[in-house]
């Protein structure tokens, strides 16, 4: 692949390069929670063992340094920072809204700042001091009943669900001035019209729904084997994309849809689902080691492991990292049975750790194909309806 220099003097993964634009700061590397399929700490990698609980000073410091220098480096108006963990709210309201205070003093753009939570250690005083620093609050669930978090529990076995809807009520009364939104992850032994409706009565501005990190060498939960339904994960989030879609209003926003739609209607749109935009994320660990997102390290250990760190690395130096450009290749990144297919510019391969097959890593197609398939045939029949029947070509890769 041919590179360039940056401003800087330092290598970049080619002559298109996107810069990092999100900042995933691990400001605590331990959760008090024990979700029983947590593929963070009990999956493939337990890096996070030898690592400190929390951010040094100097760590903080030099990454807000790192952040403006790339920012100044690529003219960026704008940066995310995600203040994540583990849980990020066990460093406490008050620092995370200090850590973000000390970057947006640095950084020489705007600062899109949000924490994502398991909700159990919400308070109001919390809310109210992370409102008043700008720092908006997403909250990650597995649908809006105790029996849809059952696996959600503490280090001691017990549910995690009071605290968390407790948790939730309280952020949907300060309403979206606060309030990022739901992350759920897709459960097939849950009814998705149910999980769907009960997420609705916390009133998020945003829900986004996840397959579960899973490969071809450890696939995820309830994949089946053939002949049996190739696509049940497909007809989940269909069954969900009705409900959202058919309703008199709407009540939500749901990413992966709204992506789906533009990407069949020829708009750009940015999720590690779908599509073909190149991959602009890093991960700073409380340590100040610079890794690629977290979804990785469910593949194998050291899959996120670049081997650089903001002392002695800058973010143009993550560019020129072998599985940073892959993932910012486009179509070249991707094995001749995507890029013969026909859905590629929607489905954009799927997401990158799911590709993962041990022995040929990660240029294959996604485990979840089928899944992807159905859902974007699907979306894109209810475009053509709505559209009526002289819209046809005008939705990219359907046949439609």
């Amino acid at each position: 692949m041919a590179q360039r220099r940056s401003r800087t003097g330092l290598r970049t993964g080619s002559a298109s390069a996107e810069p990092i634009r999100q900042f995933i700061l691990k400001t605590h590397s331990r959760c008090n929670l024990a979700c029983t399929y947590c593929y963070l700490y009990a999956g493939q990698d337990d890096g996070w063992r030898h690592r400190p609980r929390t951010v040094a000073p100097r760590v903080a410091e030099r990454t807000a340094q790192r952040i403006a220098e790339h920012a100044t480096t690529h003219r960026l108006r704008q940066v995310s920072v995600v203040l994540h963990g583990g849980e990020p709210l066990l460093s406490g309201a008050d620092r995370l809204a200090a850590e973000v205070e000390r970057i947006r003093g640095t950084v020489p753009c705007t600062v899109q700042a949000v924490v994502q939570t398991n909700a159990t250690l919400l308070t109001r005083d919390g809310v109210a001091r992370l409102r008043d620093a700008r720092i908006r609050i997403g909250v990650s669930l597995d649908g809006g009943l105790p029996r849809h978090n059952a696996a959600r529990v503490d280090h001691a076995g017990r549910p995690g669900w009071p605290a968390a809807a407790a948790g939730l009520r309280m952020l949907a009364e300060t309403g979206s001035e606060a309030y990022a939104g739901v992350l759920c992850v897709v459960d097939l032994g849950h009814d998705p019209v149910e999980v769907y409706d009960s997420l609705l009565s916390f009133a998020p501005p945003a829900i986004d729904l996840l397959l579960p990190h899973g490969n071809w060498t450890t696939p995820p939960p309830g994949l089946p084997a053939p002949p049996a339904d190739p696509a049940p994960y497909g007809r989940w989030l269909t069954a969900v994309f009705d409900r959202w879609w058919q309703a008199d209003r709407r009540r939500t926003r749901v990413r992966l849809f709204e992506e789906c739609v533009a990407l069949l209607l020829g708009a750009p749109a940015a999720s590690e689902q779908l599509g073909l935009q190149p991959f602009a994320a890093a991960v700073v660990e409380t340590d100040g080691s610079i890794e690629q997102v977290d979804s990785l390290k469910s593949a194998y250990e050291g899959a996120a492991a670049t081997g650089l760190d903001v002392f002695r690395n800058s973010f143009d130096d993550v560019l020129a990292h072998p599985g940073v450009a892959a993932r910012q290749a486009g179509l070249g990144g991707l094995g001749a049975e995507c890029t013969a297919c026909a859905l590629v510019t929607v489905c954009g391969g799927g997401h990158y750790a799911h590709r993962y097959l041990a022995g040929s890593g990660f240029r294959n197609r996604s485990v979840y194909c089928a899944d992807l398939a159905y859902l974007i045939r699907h979306v894109g029949s209810r475009l053509a309806e709505a559209a009526g029947a002289h819209s046809g070509g005008a939705l990219r890769g359907t046949g439609r």
